[in-house]
C-alpha cells in the first residue's frame, strides 16, 4: 500500500466493518483511533528508534508541528521518521509548512481555520496531498470550512492540551460534528491517557494525544514510556470506545 493510499484509508474509510468474524481482537478501524501530535523538539523522542515506537500499537497518523524550530531544523528532524511511519501505514501530516511537507513527502498538510487559505491549499495540493484544518473553535467556522470538503477537521491544536481531560468546548464540538457530518474529525485529548475514553465517547473519529504520550511531569518521556503509553491508549480504546456503526450520521 502506498503512503497516499494508506493516508486515504486512514481518514476516509467507512465507519463500519464485517462483523461476521468471531475473532476477539478488535479492528481499530471500527473505533476511534490514535493520532500522535509531535511538536518541535519532541520529534527527537521518535528519532532514536522510530521503528520500535511506531510499531508498538495502532497509530492512524502523526501530526508534526514545527513549534519554535526553524524550517531547516524542523525538516531535518522529521525527515528520517516520515518514511518509517509511512512504511507502517501511518499517515504523516505537517502543520502549516507547505515546503517542508513537500520535501519530506508528507501525506497531508494541516492549516488553521482561514477558509481562503484552506481553499487555496486544496486547489494546489488536493487530492495528491490531504488537507486538514486544525484549531476549529466554533460551529459556524466548522460549517464554513466543511463546505470546502477538507479531509478532516481538528478540534484543538498542538500544544493545546493544558488540562488532564479534553477541553469541554472541543468535546461538544466533536459530539455535534460527528452526529451530523461525514467529514472525519480529530479531537485533542488531555494530559492523561484515560482522556481517550471521553474523546471516543464523543463520537470523534480520532483522538490526538501529545503530552499524555511524550511528557512525564517535568521531563520528556523515555522511549520505553512512550511505547507503553501507546499500548495503553490502544487498550483503553479497545475496552471503552464505541463501535462506529452505532453512530447514525
Amino acid at each position: 500500500m502506498s503512503a497516499v493510499t494508506a493516508a486515504y484509508v486512514v481518514f476516509m474509510s467507512e465507519k463500519s466493518s464485517d462483523t461476521s468474524s468471531t475473532d476477539a481482537v478488535i479492528d481499530p478501524s471500527t473505533r476511534c483511533r490514535l493520532v500522535l501530535v509531535v511538536s518541535g523538539g519532541n520529534a527527537s523522542l521518535l528519532a532514536g528508534n522510530p521503528e520500535s515506537v511506531l510499531r508498538s500499537g495502532d497509530i492512524a497518523s502523526i501530526i508534526f508541528d514545527a513549534d519554535d524550530l526553524d524550517e531547516v531544523e524542523f525538516q531535518d528532524l522529521i525527515s528520517p521518521i516520515v518514511s518509517v511511519a509511512q512504511n507502517n501505514g501511518i499517515a504523516v501530516i505537517v502543520v502549516g509548512q507547505t515546503r517542508v511537507a513537500g520535501r519530506v513527502g508528507a501525506d497531508g498538510l494541516q492549516l488553521g481555520q482561514d477558509p481562503d487559505a484552506v481553499r487555496d491549499a486544496m486547489e494546489k495540493y488536493s487530492p495528491q496531498m490531504m488537507v486538514g484544518v486544525g484549531n476549529v473553535k466554533t460551529r459556524h467556522n466548522a460549517l464554513v470550512l466543511g463546505e470546502l470538503q477538507p479531509n478532516y477537521l481538528m478540534f484543538g491544536k498542538p500544544g493545546g492540551d493544558i488540562r488532564t481531560e479534553p477541553h469541554p468546548k472541543n468535546v461538544d464540538l466533536a459530539n455535534w460534528w460527528s452526529s451530523m457530518v461525514e467529514i472525519p474529525c480529530i479531537l485533542l485529548g488531555g494530559t492523561k491517557l484515560e482522556s481517550v475514553i471521553e474523546v471516543a465517547r464523543s463520537g470523534a473519529d480520532f483522538v490526538a494525544l501529545e503530552k499524555a504520550i511524550f511528557s512525564s511531569e517535568e521531563r520528556h518521556a523515555t522511549e520505553a514510556e512512550i511505547v507503553q503509553r501507546i499500548r495503553s491508549a490502544n487498550r483503553l480504546l479497545d475496552e471503552h470506545a464505541p463501535q462506529f456503526e452505532i453512530f447514525e450520521k
